[in-house]
C-alpha cells in the first residue's frame, strides 16, 4: 500500500451530509468491506429492512408501492465488517420515464454491488414478478442471498409459501434466510451470512456514518413520506421535492421546499381547504426532519405545478432523476 493510501481520509459535511470533518481510519486485519444490493418487487420491505439493519431512519416506507426512487445507501459498520446497503426501486413494469429510469437503476446496481439481496414477501406465495427478478438475477455471477421477509405476518401453515420460495431458489444454490424487517427476528444470521461473502476490504465510510446521503435529500424524502401517507392514490407518485433552502440559526433551522406536482388538481389536493392538507403534511414533516438533525425546525412548503415532469428527461434531471453511473 502507498503511504497517501495508509493517511485517513476526511469525508466532508456537503458530501455525507451528516458528519462534518468525520474520519475515515484504517480498517484491522480481517476486517471486510463491501456493497450490499437489496433487489426485489415493490413494497417488500427493502426501505423497512435497511432502516432497521443502520437503526435509524434515512428510508421512507409507505404502504403505496413503488416508493422508492433515487439508489439509497445505508452504512452498517460492525467490529468485523462495514456492510453498504443499496436500497433500489422495486423493480417493475414502467409506465412512463420515471419508471424506466427506475427500473433501469434497479439493474445497474445488480451489476454494481459485492452481494445481492433478492427481498420477498413471505406473506404471499411467489409470483411472476418474482421469478421475472430471479430470471435477471440467474445471468449474474454475483452472490446472492434469498431473503424472506414478513415472517411476522405469515399465517400458521406458512411451509407452502415458504416452499415456493425455496423452489425458484433451489436451481441456482442460493442460501435462503427467513425474518421480519419489522420485528428483527432473524437479522442477526442475516448479516452473518451476508458478511460472510463480502471481502477483506477498508472503511468505505467513517463508522459513524449511516448513510452516505445529505440532510437535504433525506428531509426531501421525509416530507414525500408524508404526502404517500395522507393523500389521495392519484397525488403520490406525481410529487417531486426539492429543498430549496437550509437556514442554520442558533435556536432552529429553517427549511422551504418546494412540491412539484403534474396538475392543479393534484395542487389542489395537496393545500386542502384552507390550506389545511399541507399544515398537516409540514407538521408531520417537520417532527420527522427534528429527529433527523436533533433540533428545532421550521419548516415552509410550496407546491409548483410541473406538467408531466415524468415523462420528460430533462425535467426528471432537474429534479435529480437520472440513470445511474
Amino acid at each position: 500500500m502507498e503511504e497517501s493510501d495508509k493517511t485517513d481520509l476526511v469525508i466532508n459535511r456537503e458530501k455525507t451530509g451528516l458528519l462534518e470533518g468525520a474520519i475515515i481510519p484504517q480498517a484491522p486485519a480481517e476486517f471486510k468491506s463491501g456493497f450490499v444490493g437489496i433487489i426485489g418487487r415493490p413494497n417488500v420491505g427493502k426501505s423497512t429492512l435497511m432502516n432497521t439493519l443502520v437503526k435509524q431512519k434515512i428510508a421512507i416506507t409507505s404502504p403505496v408501492a413503488q416508493t422508492t426512487r433515487n439508489r439509497l445507501r445505508g452504512i452498517l459498520t460492525t467490529p468485523q465488517a462495514q456492510i453498504i446497503f443499496v436500497d433500489t426501486p422495486g423493480i417493475h413494469k414502467p409506465h412512463h420515464q420515471l419508471g424506466k429510469v427506475l427500473v433501469q437503476n434497479a439493474r445497474i446496481a445488480i451489476e454494481s454491488v459485492d452481494v445481492v439481496l433478492l427481498l420477498v414477501d413471505g406473506s404471499v406465495e411467489a409470483g411472476g414478478g418474482d421469478r421475472f427478478i430471479v430470471d435477471l438475477l440467474a445471468r449474474t455471477p454475483t452472490p446472492v442471498i434469498l431473503g424472506i421477509n414478513k415472517s411476522d405476518q405469515q399465517p400458521e401453515s406458512y411451509q407452502p409459501l415458504d416452499q415456493s420460495y425455496i423452489q425458484i431458489a433451489a436451481p441456482y444454490n442460493w442460501q435462503v434466510e427467513k425474518f421480519s424487517a419489522l420485528t428483527g427476528v432473524g437479522l442477526e444470521t442475516l448479516k452473518q451470512q451476508l458478511i460472510e461473502r463480502l471481502e477483506p476490504g477498508p472503511y468505505y465510510y467513517p463508522p459513524e456514518l449511516v448513510t452516505d446521503q445529505p440532510e437535504r435529500f433525506i428531509m426531501g424524502e421525509l416530507i414525500r413520506e408524508q404526502i404517500l401517507l395522507l393523500t389521495r392514490e392519484e397525488v403520490p407518485h406525481s410529487v417531486a421535492i426539492i429543498i430549496d433552502v437550509v437556514e442554520e440559526q442558533p435556536k432552529i433551522t429553517r427549511v422551504l421546499a418546494t412540491i412539484h406536482v403534474e396538475r392543479n388538481s393534484q395542487k389542489g389536493i395537496l393545500i386542502g381547504k384552507q390550506g389545511s392538507m399541507l399544515k398537516s403534511i409540514g407538521s408531520a414533516a417537520r417532527q420527522q426532519i427534528q429527529k433527523l438533525i436533533a433540533g428545532k425546525v421550521y419548516l415552509e412548503l410550496f407546491v409548483k405545478v410541473q406538467p408531466k415532469w415524468r415523462q420528460s428527461r430533462l425535467r426528471l434531471a432537474e429534479l435529480g432523476y437520472r440513470l445511474e453511473d
